[in-house]
């Protein structure tokens, strides 16, 4: 049965938006999920947080009905009513009719785990720069881009192609004209902003040692070169070429002061080495990124800010709410940045992830090798991002 065919629940159902959800899990609230969907879709990606208590009962479980045993199932207290979780809302509203029916307070999640992919945060970063550097949160698969905004003029940094239009609007609102849209490399895990930017009239940058990966649209956009700067009002970006996640991984410099580094360096962990090259390019991989964090990241101030371009479940958001540390305090809590190489290529490839979902059609997407529609691409990139090594064994 599929989600469109379930019929109206004979209950009045109410539906929670996604941004409400997440407001109460930032909160802090006790917030008690009812996941409806298929245990591997939910086994894969799923909403956590700290005072999130969720439990997995796939709808086809209780289409004959709510049983006691369902019941005795669902997670207990909340400060608000049961939330209701499947794929796009329609299963969740079914099951979330069938629970008012045996007399469980319960809402629906407006959209299902789509209107949550739909979740897009702005927090500014607090930092030493005259500019304003703002990040973009998506807490579904823990994507950030980040807004950089000085004297009427703006740049985004990584893009989402799903949010291409909220950079344009955001920079409006602030007095600003967006004129530059930079990847920091070819991304594995969601699909890049920077084309459709540039087809409305930004300014579109790829690094040029990505180019080499068989971008077929590089005549079409300014590459960017180690060393080159691009200037934004009266702040000014620099170009730090930092591969290792790929061959391609560029960072950007912004002021001195924030550095936003792509996939090499997250503040809970560094970047995994196989999406470009496989299993058997990643030992090389590990070596060349140990190398970059070393002699280009390291060798910076230790109060320049880090931004990377994922964030996990593991990381500790700063007391601005942004994804970011300064370098002094990732050397501190990060084992990984003061080991000797053969240690660190060690450690990187020790654990790895699973890689993400639907990874090697994201990459063909974004080098212009297949061309799909916002809807297919919207649904290609769902899930978590698993850009990082292993959290775990990477702290101290």
């Amino acid at each position: 049965m599929s989600e469109t065919a379930f019929p109206e629940p004979d209950a009045s159902v109410d539906s929670v938006a996604p941004e409400t959800l997440k407001r109460w899990i930032d909160d802090g609230d006790d917030v008690a999920l009812l996941d409806v969907r298929a245990e591997g879709e939910y086994a894969e990606w799923r909403i956590e947080g700290e005072g999130v208590e969720t439990v997995n009962v796939p709808y086809y479980d209780v289409l004959e009905g709510v049983e006691e045993e369902h019941l005795e199932r669902l997670p207990g207290g909340g400060d608000h009513p049961l939330v209701v979780v499947c794929a796009k809302g329609g299963a969740s509203e079914y099951v979330a009719g069938l629970l008012a029916e045996a007399g469980v307070e319960a809402v629906n999640l407006e959209e299902g785990m789509n209107g949550w992919a739909r979740v897009y945060e702005y927090h500014e970063i607090d930092a030493g720069t005259g500019a304003t550097v703002a990040q973009y949160q998506r807490p579904s698969s823990g994507c950030l881009s980040y807004l950089v905004v000085s004297d009427g003029e703006a740049a985004v940094v990584d893009p989402l192609r799903a949010f291409a239009d909220e950079y344009v609007r955001d920079a409006e609102a602030m007095g600003a004209e967006l004129v530059y849209a930079l990847d920091t490399h070819v991304h594995a895990d969601h699909l890049s902003g920077v084309r459709a930017l540039d087809a409305e009239g930004v300014e579109g940058v790829i690094p040029a040692a990505a180019v080499d990966r068989g971008v077929t649209y590089a005549e079409d956009l300014t590459t960017a070169e180690d060393g080159d700067t691009f200037e934004v009002g009266d702040a000014t970006i620099e170009v730090v070429y930092t591969p290792g996640h790929t061959s391609g991984m560029t960072s950007y410099l912004v002021d001195d002061a924030v550095l936003l580094t792509g996939d090499g360096l997250f503040v809970e962990s560094v970047a995994r080495p196989d999406l470009e090259e496989g299993d058997d390019g990643a030992p090389e991989a590990a070596r060349t990124l140990y190398r970059s964090l070393q002699e280009r990241v390291l060798s910076l101030d230790d109060d320049v800010v880090v931004g990377g371009a994922h964030f996990s479940d593991a990381a500790e958001p700063a007391e601005d709410g942004t994804y970011t540390a300064t370098l002094g305090e990732l050397v501190e809590g990060m084992a990984a940045l003061s080991m000797d190489e053969e240690a660190f290529v060690e450690l990187v490839l020790s654990d790895m992830p699973p890689r993400p979902s639907n990874y090697e059609r994201i990459i063909a997407t974004n080098l212009g090798q297949e061309e799909i529609d916002d809807g297919e691409a919207f649904e290609l990139e769902l899930g978590p991002n698993n850009c990082a090594a292993s959290r775990d064994a990477l702290t101290q």
